[in-house]
């Protein structure tokens, strides 16, 4: 469960019983005849205080789950996760008192007055301790959840945090110390302080390129992802400063980039020989979370993802761009259902800090021929890419596959594709042509345009040709 409405209505289910169905089943008239009783108690004590004490007990597992199962997204979910234990703790004896108090005094005096009111007042106490401690170190995560929505209403897309902690002081730029701090961060592992102008959360999780982080923009508070690349690799002067022209020209040319359904990157810059790029932040699932059985997604709902792909590719190519890492785990389906192409360009920048000539780039399984020959590519290797994708979102499995890493990437150079149809025979055959065509070995072969894979997948759901 990683959606609030599940916790929520969980939570108010065994909350009624733990509250509401001990006094409501103690009324009924069965409870004066009740048998089992205890310590001197009435049917109806006894019904109320065994049915709210199970309640109350099954509400604080439940927040022991919630404790340790909780998604962690830095946000609204990680400031909860941490305070719900002992918040519920303290409900939970503040409401067994109570029932203790109406229904089971008899267990008081078996205890002792004086006992139970001194342990009752150290429970207290302990809990409410331990929820002040709770909520002063997670203070930070509540901190984003109140401030993040004010600050995506002032622009159109709405960037939200993933996983996916957070600041309360800001600060309007990278100072000596920060500077230092980076560096030594960089040395350690830890994240470093700041990146340019972004204050640096935490980390989101570690790619191809390098580490992504959580940042923050302080001067006009937008919170950012920030992908990083080491630019430190090359030993020659010359060489690493057109290694950076590079990557700056390409992290320009993404930057220019303004669609819907493509990642904004906001930023590019430098730090401590670390190469940064800041970008939109979201939060959703990619569909290499739907590119295995038994979670193939049904055509109706493929197709349409894979055809506003091809368009935002499309609108990509006119402006000069191209991709070159087009796979499942860079196309997210957010969490208001919109598609977003990630990583525009990235393939490329990482190449900037290497030394080697004619290296490969790219995720090998998903890559075109031209660009396993170290040709140069054009929108068409996309093209390709897409079409590796769309093949594995239809039958749970890459057209090409093999033992090693050479014998891959000459499959995919060489090897025809496995027909679709002996694997999903369910698949329109006018869907099987465009499929075929996506995948040509020859780029001139292929669709000439992005636009072109997209008019054609639209047809073939609505079982046209054009």
């Amino acid at each position: 469960m990683t959606h609030a409405s599940s916790w929520l209505i969980q939570f108010a289910i065994v909350s009624f019983v733990a509250l509401f169905a001990g006094p409501l089943l103690s009324k009924l008239p069965f409870a004066e005849h009740f048998p089992l009783t205890f310590l001197s108690m009435t049917g109806p004590q006894t019904i109320r205080l065994v049915v709210e004490g199970t309640g109350l007990l099954s509400l604080w597992i439940l927040a022991f789950h919630a404790f340790r199962h909780m998604p962690d997204n830095g946000r609204g979910f990680t400031f909860l996760s941490r305070i719900i234990l002992p918040l519920i703790t303290i409900v939970v004896l503040i409401v067994g008192d109570k029932t203790i108090q109406v229904a089971g005094q008899t267990l008081i005096e078996e205890v002792g007055i004086q006992r139970y009111s001194l342990g009752y007042a150290t429970a207290l106490v302990i809990t409410g301790l331990w929820l002040t401690v709770a909520w002063l170190l997670n203070i930070e995560a509540l901190h984003l959840y109140v401030t993040a929505p004010a600050q995506t209403r002032g622009r159109k897309k709405t960037p939200q945090t993933a996983d996916e902690s957070h600041d309360t002081s800001e600060s309007s730029g990278p100072s000596d110390t920060s500077d230092s701090a980076s560096a030594d961060s960089l040395d350690n592992g830890s994240p470093p302080a700041m990146l340019g102008r972004y204050k640096v959360l935490k980390e989101l999780g570690r790619g191809a390129m390098g580490v992504v982080y959580l940042g923050k923009d302080p001067t006009i508070q937008r919170f950012v992802a920030i992908k990083t690349m080491r630019l430190d690799e090359v030993d020659d002067a010359e060489k690493l400063r057109e290694v950076k022209s590079r990557f700056f020209r390409e992290a320009e040319s993404t930057g220019r980039l303004a669609h819907p359904n493509i990642v904004t990157i906001y930023d590019a810059g430098e730090e401590q020989d670390l190469g940064y790029i800041a970008m939109e932040v979201l939060e959703g699932t990619t569909l290499k979370h739907w590119a295995r059985k038994p979670n193939l997604l049904p055509l109706d709902k493929l197709i349409p993802i894979i055809a506003t792909v091809a368009e935002a590719l499309d609108y990509a190519h006119q402006q000069g761009v191209v991709h070159r890492d087009i796979k499942p785990a860079n196309i997210m389906i957010t969490k208001g259902a919109t598609v977003k192409v990630m990583d525009f360009g990235i393939a490329k920048m990482a190449s900037s800090s290497k030394t080697q000539t004619n290296i490969v780039l790219g995720t090998p399984t998903y890559m075109s021929p031209e660009q396993i020959a170290g040709k140069k590519v054009d929108g068409r290797s996309d093209i390709f890419s897409l079409g590796v994708v769309l093949f594995e979102m239809l039958s749970g499995r890459p057209p090409f596959t093999a033992d090693n890493l050479s014998a891959l990437l000459f499959a995919i150079a060489h090897n025809p594709h496995p027909s679709i149809k002996i694997i999903r025979p369910d698949i329109p055959s006018a869907l099987q042509l465009v499929l075929k065509q996506m995948l040509e070995k020859d780029p001139a072969l292929r669709f000439r345009r992005a636009s072109e894979v997209a008019q054609e997948l639209r047809a073939c759901l609505q079982g046209q040709t054009v």
